[in-house]
């Protein structure tokens, strides 16, 4: 049967394919099912190990012919969870070996630790080989997510030629599916099919619904244990299959760092086991935003009123979905790629979801202008989330701006960046609230003394920010200081957001702000400048010759409008950041005051700022950040041999290599006699130094260059170059004056003659007069 199902996978159409898997799923029973699933699931989604591509979910748009059959075909209520359903009926199981796990899980159970998670109790398959082929035993729902999940994240060798996915590929649309429909924002999780036939979520009647209390345990513990299917418990099956759902994609996507491996990953010496994906991280933020408007949509009556027996499992979930699940793996996760990724734009995932974490008012389902809720600002009511969310405040903002004092802010993708940031911590009452929080934080150690004491409020334990039960035992500092120790750790050292050291750091932002406008508007005057430059001439090939001279502020596409836009960003950017530390404007005008002469002109001319090493200059923190921000620069120049140049553009190259060859044979067979001639200490010595000699060497004889002696000697030599005649510059004059000539009546050779003539007298002059002309 399953050998059959093979040769069909590669033979058939895709189509085909999948109407004869629908009819398989609806005509077969469970115990014929049973031994396809791993392999249908493997071959949609692909193998754990990369080996089987699937379907490859991530590169399948939209506008593709098979997309709506695969979206069809994968559905909620489609015919692959109607097979989940099926087998879920007959309580089969489904391994997943340990090693297969994420590093702080596999390393967990390895060191005979259970997992805090309760998606792996009661789980563990302990073969006779030892403990090296550990395995997880799943029920057909959490297996079927646990590799739909770990799809994002395997590596794949992917066929040449294949594209990055976007965001509006099957895969990425398939888990916002999943997630509204698993997870909804409005009335409950429909129903299984197969549940008056099965029991998804066995309780026995006795045992009462315990809900999300401080010492309640999780509903999945409770459906392992194989009750009979008429202890079936409506309420049980309302929510296990959300939480499974949530326990799977925040496991897979976020629990890659513990707090120990993240402190451990500071060091250089140790190599990291994994490494996010752009696009894993867009996933990761669709989860955070489904899962506040997910808790966002807690009934009103339920927000205000204690938990009681009539409250609905959904609801009691919704309360602590964020706080519970989410909070400390989204904390460590970000902390990890803050202070990881490349210092480049695709930073800009990262950035949006921790943004769209920090700010789950955006998510409540209320139609707000944005521009009239910026004004308005962060309703009280936030408080509290803000308190318990501290550290994604105020740890994460310093993490920002260690990274981006060392990035381009010329870029308009940068800017950008920091724009956003500011704008979202200028909003109105957020500010007060972080500095409520933390003064809170620094309050006497009155509450704390154990680390017992403290189970209750930490992430893997701990209430929610809608919950109204804590706020009658607990106040405010408890909550906090909880917070804070749960993530970090008792011995943390806390650095205030307002406090002096970071303040210090956010001035030095500003003026590097400062900087980057200014270069913003030099590049924007010397592309005019160019533009005017290269007028009717440039089709000649007589535009500026200079081209050893490029402004390096910013990137190729840091023109016209994306300067415009620069500018914009980081004007409004430093307005946000005044607001937010209470800078008023003659603070501000004081911090303008101290960059001095660097932001003229003349300035951006000097050299970054060094310091003499035993092999040359080494650039300081100061320098690099100069060279980063286009404030100053090195003069980039060729100096090399002068006739192995590479030929500019407005040189032609025939002639170029023409005459090279000629004067190498003109400089091997008269060498002796030039050097001899330009030794010479009277008036033809100087004539033919004028003629001869390197013009680099003539005005600075020193090596400028760490070239070697044999090739510094070479190049000083005298010779003979007629590169100058290779130019279009050169040919065109030539063309004028034998034009110039034709009108005069003279003929080719006539006005050859007089041309050499008049290059001798010149250089006769020259010799004569070109010290005195020098002096004066």
């Amino acid at each position: 049967f399953v050998a059959n199902l093979k040769v069909d996978s590669t033979t058939k159409p895709f189509l085909q394919r999948c109407q004869e898997l629908v009819k398989v799923i609806d005509d077969y029973p469970a115990k014929e099912l049973h031994l396809i699933f791993p392999w249908l699931v493997e071959s949609v989604f692909g193998s754990l190990d990369g080996v089987i591509m699937g379907w490859n979910l991530q590169f399948l748009q939209a506008r593709s012919n098979e997309y709506n059959i695969v979206m069809d075909f994968l559905d909620p209520s489609g015919p692959m969870m109607k097979l989940v359903y099926k087998l879920q009926a007959e309580e089969y199981k489904y391994e997943i070996p340990v090693s297969f796990l994420p590093g702080p899980v596999k390393a967990s159970i390895q060191e005979g630790v259970l997992p805090d998670c309760p998606l792996f109790h009661n789980k563990l398959q302990f073969p006779l080989s030892g403990l090296q082929t550990l395995s997880l035993a799943l029920n057909p729902f959490e297996y079927y997510m646990f590799i739909f999940a770990s799809s994002l994240i395997t590596p794949k060798n992917y066929p040449l030629g294949q594209h990055v996915s976007s965001l509006d590929n099957a895969y990425f649309v398939l888990v916002d599916t999943y997630l509204k429909y698993f997870l909804p924002t409005e009335g409950s999780v429909p129903p299984s099919p197969f549940l008056t036939v099965m029991s998804l979520a066995p309780r026995a009647p006795s045992v009462p619904f315990a809900g999300y209390g401080i010492h309640s345990t999780s509903l999945l513990k409770r459906h392992i244990s194989h009750q009979p299917s008429v202890t079936a418990d409506p309420a049980a099956q309302e929510i296990w299959r959300s939480e499974a759902l949530l326990q799977v994609f925040v496991e897979i996507w976020l629990h890659h760092y513990s707090l120990e491996m993240y402190q451990k990953l500071q060091s250089p010496q140790v190599k990291e086991t994994f490494t996010p994906t752009e696009e894993h991280v867009l996933v990761v933020r669709l989860l955070v935003k489904h899962l506040h408007a997910f808790s966002c949509s807690l009934k009103p009556e339920q927000v205000c009123s204690s938990p009681s027996a009539h409250s609905s499992p959904l609801e009691e979930f919704k309360r602590v979905v964020v706080q519970r699940f989410v909070q400390q793996k989204l904390y460590v996760f970000l902390q990890h790629c803050f202070g990881h990724w490349p210092l480049d734009a695709s930073f800009r995932a990262v950035l949006e979801t921790w943004l769209s974490y920090i700010q789950p008012w955006r998510y409540t389902g209320e139609n707000t202008n944005p521009q009239t809720d910026q004004n308005k600002g962060v309703p009280e009511k936030w408080g509290l989330f803000v308190q318990e969310n501290l550290l994604m405040y105020t740890k994460l903002f310093q993490g920002f701006l260690n990274r981006v004092v060392r990035i381009d802010l010329v870029n308009v993708k940068n800017a950008l960046m920091v724009f956003r940031v500011a704008k979202v911590f200028a909003q109105p009452n957020l500010s007060e609230m972080i500095q409520k929080g933390e003064q809170l934080f620094l309050e006497p150690e009155h509450v704390l003394h154990h680390r017992q004491h403290r189970v209750f409020l930490t992430p893997s334990h701990g209430g929610s920010f809608l919950s109204a039960r804590q706020s009658v035992v607990t106040d405010g500092v408890f909550r906090v200081k909880s917070h804070v120790y749960g993530l970090e750790g008792q011995d943390c050292q806390y650095k205030q957001m307002f406090g002096t050291e970071l303040r210090g750091a956010v001035l030095k932002l500003i003026q590097i702000i400062a900087q980057a406008r200014q270069t913003a508007k030099r590049i924007s005057d010397h592309s005019a400048e160019v533009a005017a430059n290269n007028s009717f001439m440039s089709w000649f090939g007589m535009g500026s010759p200079d081209l050893n001279y490029t402004f390096n502020g910013g990137e190729v596409d840091d023109t016209g409008e994306c300067v415009k836009k620069t500018h914009e960003f980081l004007e409004r950017s430093l307005d946000y950041l005044c607001q937010i530390f209470r800078l008023n404007a003659g603070q501000l005008s004081q911090l303008m005051a101290t960059l001095g002469s660097g932001q003229d002109d003349g300035n951006s001319r000097q050299l970054p700022d060094c310091v003499q090493g035993e092999n040359g200059l080494i650039l300081t923190d100061l320098g690099r950040m100069q060279i980063i921000n286009g404030l100053r620069r090195f003069e980039i120049e060729y100096q090399g041999d002068p006739e192995l140049q590479p030929i500019r553009s407005y040189e032609n190259a025939v002639l170029v290599r023409l005459f090279f060859k000629i004067s190498s044979l003109v400089n091997e067979r008269f060498g002796g006699h030039m050097e001899v001639l330009c030794s010479r200490q009277d008036f033809l010595g100087r004539l033919g130094r004028h003629y001869l000699a390197s013009p680099e060497v003539m005005a600075d004889g020193r090596q400028r260059s760490p070239e070697t002696r044999r090739t510094a000697e070479r190049n000083r030599r005298p010779r003979l170059s007629l590169r100058t005649l290779a130019s279009y510059r050169t040919l065109l004059m030539l063309l004028f004056l034998y034009l110039f000539g034709v009108l005069f009546s003279f003929g080719p050779i006539s006005s050859t003659l007089l041309i050499l003539t008049g290059g001798f007298l010149y250089g006769l002059f020259i010799t004569l007069f070109g010290d005195k002309l020098k002096s004066q």
